[in-house]
């Protein structure tokens, strides 16, 4: 990365200051999100959530978690749905993308939630670390226990989802 002299203070987000003449990397100037996955996954008016500990309490979320370097997003989707619940998930479409500031904690997730069907359950394999267990929920039983979701992005996806929003794939795209 290249490096540069700065000759006046810089803010950086989470309060940091850059001091007059400090060298810094792009990286460092540069604000990013915390780009994101979820599965929204329905099965006879059911959707599959996981109960997970978490800084603020046990939350629910959809089987859901960070892109990983080099991974594309539809693989990220496929793993992180097997390593919560042990359900193994082929994406099919887009539901949307979704961002959403986190005030508490200054940063911002930029989700892409993808809807797909099962393709089995490895029974017997271990949930990832801090997933509590895999349930299947009604919309209703959902939105009863909104307090506990680990975002508004969760009731969000799955009132788009039964709204019928549905994008194709081929509108993302990966390279190496």
């Amino acid at each position: 990365m290249g490096r540069f002299r700065r000759h006046a203070r810089l803010k950086l987000s989470g309060g940091r200051t850059i001091r007059f003449g400090s060298k810094i990397t792009f990286m460092e100037r540069i604000w990013k999100p915390d780009v994101t996955v979820a599965a929204v996954i329905e099965r006879d008016g059911r959707f599959l959530l996981v109960e997970e500990e978490t800084d603020d309490g046990v939350r629910f979320n959809q089987p859901a978690g960070h892109l990983e370097d080099g991974e594309s997003l539809l693989d990220a989707a496929t793993r992180e749905t097997l390593e919560e619940t042990a359900h193994r998930f082929t994406p099919e479409y887009l539901i949307g993308i979704y961002q959403w500031r986190r005030p508490a904690r200054n940063m911002v997730y930029l989700r892409f939630a993808f809807g797909g069907r099962l393709r089995g359950v490895e029974a017997g394999r271990a949930l990832d670390y801090g997933i509590l267990r895999a349930l299947w929920l009604t919309p209703e039983e959902i939105a009863a226990e909104r307090e506990r979701h680990r975002s508004p992005l969760v009731m969000r996806c799955i009132e788009d989802y039964l709204a019928g929003r549905r994008y194709g794939l081929e509108a993302i795209r990966y390279h190496e």
